[in-house]
């Protein structure tokens, strides 16, 4: 294997072939998951899934997933000098804890308006939504224990158990003749949980004893690293929830809508198992000083993500209605070719925002990383408030706010500086698995 591609593989780390399989395991399960409920369940209860799946995934990323991050940081380098993880694993447990905690509070405050904005009354699905943000956020936890041990193969395989309970659970329900959306949204609760369960043993037994942790080192940046998260995950996912309510009436266009967005953004999913090797390359050129190096793996991952999507792209422009009729049994006559380009511009622009993004990581500036996130926040917002056709509106709003967070960026890492001189310390960034929502 020659080129970036080949750089990037051998550059992963032990395990990483698990976790692709596991990641691959869970996406398709969310294309299943998603699929068997389009033909389960009539167009209305399908919007309301699809609303709910989409704000559990982001949501839930964007909450938990930086605690995995910070977590995995201090246990890799508490390993490296032979402390035992416990005594942090117990303290992300509370902090994790009371996330979850504020997050469920906030859902029983506000359930009648979120219940009357996005599931037509249907309080249940608040709960289902409350349930659903349990799982991930255990798993998150579990994760970042064995990330940060390297047990590679375990959070490769908790992934894929998470992916096949999905799909077995939406299988038993179609086959039961189940039709309740309340039924196929608690899937996103038990799935991840059980997978969880499995993988607890084993977290446990390898978090040894060790000295004790402040809150400070544990906690240290991860308020930045979940501002940048929630909005990239909501930039990336907000088209979605703006479509439900921008047209809150037409259940046709909201089941559609969410068929066409989980197919134009296939190339995320492909590009998500290479985004620990990218990170990792980055930041050992920003260690070594090594200024040709960084610029050309950045330029050739541009490259190579713009390629996937322009290869993603271009069937869901030709093919769009068709697949999404035939895989999730949407309207094929909702969408169409214009609309399917949209998307997939927006797809692109947020693979090159995301790269740019680790380069400007790489090079320690988070805040200049947030404050491009907030800016193509805002101007998805701007855009989808404009006047005229509801899908119109959210289409070229999902492309605008990744082409302004990418040009943001682009100057954040233009004006950084240059590459610090050898004997930087290099970021360490645990394997990212799941920065990108597959579900």
């Amino acid at each position: 294997m020659t080129g970036v591609l080949g750089r990037l593989t051998r550059a992963l780390p032990p395990g990483l072939l698990a976790v692709a399989l596991g990641t691959v395991t869970l996406g398709v399960a969310s294309y299943v998951h998603l699929g068997i409920a389009g033909h389960a369940l009539d167009r209305e209860s399908l919007a309301e899934v699809s609303v709910l799946w989409t704000m559990a995934m982001s949501f839930g990323l964007g909450l938990f997933f930086p605690v995995e991050q910070e977590l995995t940081r201090v246990i890799a380098a508490r390993a490296a000098t032979g402390q035992g993880a416990m005594p942090v694993l117990r303290k992300a447990t509370v902090l994790t804890g009371a996330v979850l905690a504020t997050v469920l509070v906030g859902l029983a405050v506000f359930s009648g308006q979120i219940a009357d904005v996005f599931f037509h009354g249907d309080r249940t699905m608040v709960v289902a939504l409350g349930a659903a943000f349990v799982g991930p956020a255990a798993c998150y936890l579990t994760r970042g224990v064995l990330a940060g041990l390297g047990l590679f193969t375990a959070y490769g395989a908790q992934l894929g158990l998470d992916g096949v309970l999905r799909m077995v659970l939406a299988i038993a329900l179609m086959v039961a003749g189940v039709d309740s959306a309340l039924a196929y949204s608690l899937i996103l609760a038990v799935a991840p949980l059980l997978a969880m369960l499995l993988s607890l043993p084993l977290t446990l037994r390898s978090a040894r004893p060790g000295p004790a942790i402040g809150w400070r080192e544990l906690c240290s940046g991860l308020g930045l690293l979940t501002g940048s998260f929630l909005l990239a995950q909501f930039v990336a996912n907000a088209a979605v929830l703006s479509i439900q309510v921008v047209a809150p009436s037409q259940a046709v266009l909201v089941g559609a809508f969410t068929a066409a967005m989980v197919l134009s953004r296939v190339p995320l999913f492909v590009f998500g198992a290479l985004q620990a090797s990218l990170m990792s390359g980055l930041s050992t050129a920003v260690a070594t000083g090594d200024r040709l190096g960084f610029r050309r793996l950045l330029t050739r991952t541009c490259a190579m993500v713009t390629a996937l999507g322009v290869l993603g792209g271009v069937p869901a422009v030709l093919l769009g209605p068709w697949i999404i009729h035939l895989a999730f049994n949407a309207d094929r006559h909702a969408l169409g070719a214009v609309d399917f380009l949209w998307l997939s511009i927006g797809t692109l622009a947020y693979l090159l925002a995301t790269v740019v993004g680790q380069a400007v990581i790489a090079r320690g500036h988070h805040r200049r990383q947030l404050l491009g996130w907030l800016a193509g926040t805002l101007a998805l917002l701007a855009v989808t408030c404009l006047p005229g056709d509801p899908a119109v509106r959210v289409e070229v709003a999902y492309a605008v706010g990744p082409l302004v967070v990418l040009g943001v960026l682009l100057l954040a890492l233009r004006g950084g500086g240059s590459v610090p001189g050898a004997g930087s310390r290099p970021v360490q960034v645990p394997l990212a698995a799941d920065s990108i929502p597959a579900g």
